[in-house]
């Protein structure tokens, strides 16, 4: 989103995080777009959390889910919407995987069959994986044994709402395809199905509160804020690799670290931590990695991935 735009709530798409999970906050809303996307009559026992914060230790990266929920049979459902590309996504739900595994269990359970079957659903006006189907569902095989499978519990289903593959699908998940980006009273009165326009109700609840109003700016004027954080970290870095640069290149002729730092007008101990990790990695110097060794940490953000 443009810093300068703001997108009225009013004309958000369900595509658009921050409409997404308001709306998923309902437990009927949530129990009706995953029997949608799944074609398969779901109940729910446990209602929706939205953001949910997953994080195994403090050393570790954090994620944050957009809605997660957990029907009768104990098996744990959540779901991301993903608006934009970022070229990661494979490996970005192979985390969202292992993170929720992890939680799942308490500290020193050793039976692992009490592991809850998951299903992890990424919802995207884009296709992935460039096949043209609307619905990618993965499970673990065997390659050399395709017939057999893994049978672990886990599942992975990837939602391109561009799919071409129409004949392979009800009417009632199609309509929920264009209704994902064109989130209007016309797309969901010209659908016949009950569930869809059950979202819908939610859906206009959210744009005609004026409270939710409010919390929409407020959330696009932290998003904003952020940005403006982001492009200054990134202008230190810029600086920073600068130095890295300029310091290895006397380091590789062999001058100490004092003598560096006299000769550039820099901090001596500041010098000194560059040419310390520098070292691993001479005589072809990673200044990126020398960065990331030192300072790189500092500027770590809990999900850089998520939108409004």
């Amino acid at each position: 989103m443009d810093n300068n735009v703001v997108t009225k709530l009013q004309d958000l798409n369900l595509v658009d995080k921050f409409l997404f999970d308001e709306v998923m906050e309902d437990m009927e809303s949530y129990e009706a777009l995953i029997s949608i996307l799944l074609e398969n009559e779901i109940h729910l026992l446990t209602r929706p959390e939205t953001e949910k914060e997953l994080r195994v230790s403090p050393q570790l990266r954090q994620v944050r889910l957009d809605v997660v929920s957990m029907d009768r049979s104990k098996k744990v459902y959540y779901t991301e919407m993903q608006k934009t590309d970022t070229g990661n996504l494979r490996k970005r739900s192979r985390l969202y995987q292992a993170q929720l595994d992890v939680s799942l269990l308490e500290p020193g359970t050793t039976n692992f069959n009490l592991l809850n079957n998951s299903c992890f659903i990424l919802i995207a006006p884009f296709d992935i994986f460039e096949k043209g189907l609307y619905r990618y569902t993965f499970e673990g095989t065997c390659r050399e044994c395709p017939e057999l499978r893994l049978g672990d519990g886990a599942m992975r289903v990837f939602i391109n709402t561009q799919g071409t593959n129409r004949e392979e699908f009800s009417q009632e998940f199609l309509d929920l395809m264009e209704y994902i980006t064109v989130t209007t009273d016309r797309v969901a009165e010209s659908s016949d199905s009950r569930r869809l326009k059950q979202i819908h109700k939610s859906v206009r609840k959210i744009k005609l509160s004026e409270k939710m109003g409010v919390k929409y700016m407020q959330k696009w004027e932290e998003l904003a804020y952020a940005r403006e954080e982001g492009e200054a970290i990134g202008e230190t870095k810029g600086e920073k690799i600068h130095l890295i640069k300029l310091v290895c290149k006397k380091l590789a002729r062999g001058k100490a670290a004092e003598t560096i730092a006299a000769e550039l007008e820099e901090d001596e101990g500041t010098v000194a931590d560059i040419c310390r990790v520098a070292e691993d990695s001479a005589p072809d110097y990673d200044f990126n990695r020398i960065y990331e060794n030192l300072w790189g940490s500092s500027f770590a953000t809990a999900d850089a991935e998520t939108g409004i």
